[in-house]
């Protein structure tokens, strides 16, 4: 290693750098409005975009308005439908309906362990999915996964595949640190279990990154407090965060007569956690001198180097 990469390195393990990334951009217009105003603001440097979302074109070109905001691709493969058609991703449609995906992660989950959920249609409908993203002109910075389906590494391989074919160097490292789990109190029992499990995950992430060369971050945080980030869950968060670089994962918006049609049980939570933000974020960054905003297009190219 060259000695200015290490006084680098040294330099960045100083400091807190923070990736806020709000999920589910094209899911409707509240959606779409929150994430740009939040940008706008300061409070908000990435997104991640559903490319078979209903309000997917309105969601380009507000991007394209804001060139500031990083855009990831959001894939989904519950609760959704396919980008590439049926035939091509059998296995991966609901076996009950066979339109769209299956509407639940455990029910997903339950067939991948069967062995009834293909890798290659994994990998190629993630690959659809970012290629759309890529087709409307985006430049796709990092990839995602809805209900956080990629800790798992019969998903997570397939996925980090189709980033690496169609150019794409970054993905959410979903696991949330000890650290932030303590710091977020509100969170229910059932939630608390369910994130607990999905740790155990972590390792075969690790490795899988490594092995094909994809940069992510020290973790994520705000995933035990989906629905409940609030101002002091919030506060708590960035309070007890330390030096590294960390992904706060929100779902901010408007809740609107779309949102209401979706399959989300994120309604009033979205526009709680909107306020949140803009309370909390912009006067954070201007009072921690050792807190940096940054994106996934920054990590990838490791642009906060001095």
């Amino acid at each position: 290693m060259h000695e200015k990469e290490q006084r680098a390195l040294v330099t960045l393990a100083k400091v807190k750098r923070l990736i806020i990334n709000a999920d589910d951009f094209g899911l409707a217009p509240g959606v779409n409005r929150a994430i740009i105003e939040l940008q706008q603001a300061g409070a908000l440097s990435s997104t991640t975009l559903m490319a078979t979302a209903s309000y997917f074109s309105p969601a380009v070109h507000l991007a394209f308005a804001q060139p500031g905001l990083a855009v990831g691709c959001h894939v989904v493969l519950v609760d959704g439908s396919p980008c590439l058609r049926r035939g091509e991703v059998p296995s991966l449609l609901d076996p009950k309906r066979s339109v769209g995906f299956r509407p639940t992660v455990g029910s997903f989950l339950r067939d991948l362990l069967r062995g009834r959920i293909r890798e290659q249609e994994i990998e190629a409908e993630a690959t659809a999915q970012i290629r759309r993203i890529q087709s409307s002109g985006l430049t796709v910075s990092h990839i995602d996964s809805h209900k956080h389906l990629h800790a798992f590494a019969r998903v997570l391989a397939p996925l980090l595949r189709a980033a690496q074919h169609c150019g794409v160097n970054c993905v959410r490292n979903p696991f949330e640190p000890w650290w932030s789990l303590r710091a977020t109190r509100p969170a229910g029992a059932w939630r608390r279990a369910q994130v607990h499990a999905m740790r155990t995950q972590r390792r075969s992430f690790l490795r899988l990154t490594r092995k094909h060369g994809i940069t992510t971050t020290d973790g994520a945080i705000g995933i035990l407090a989906t629905g409940s980030l609030d101002e002091p869950v919030l506060r708590s968060l960035l309070h007890a965060m330390p030096n590294g670089t960390w992904e706060l994962v929100c779902h901010p918006g408007y809740s609107d007569s779309v949102l209401e049609q979706a399959h989300t049980r994120l309604l009033a939570s979205r526009e709680v956690e909107r306020n949140a933000l803009l309370e909390v974020i912009p006067p954070a960054l201007r009072n921690d001198s050792a807190l940096t905003l940054i994106d996934f297009r920054q990590l990838g190219q490791r642009a906060f180097f001095p």
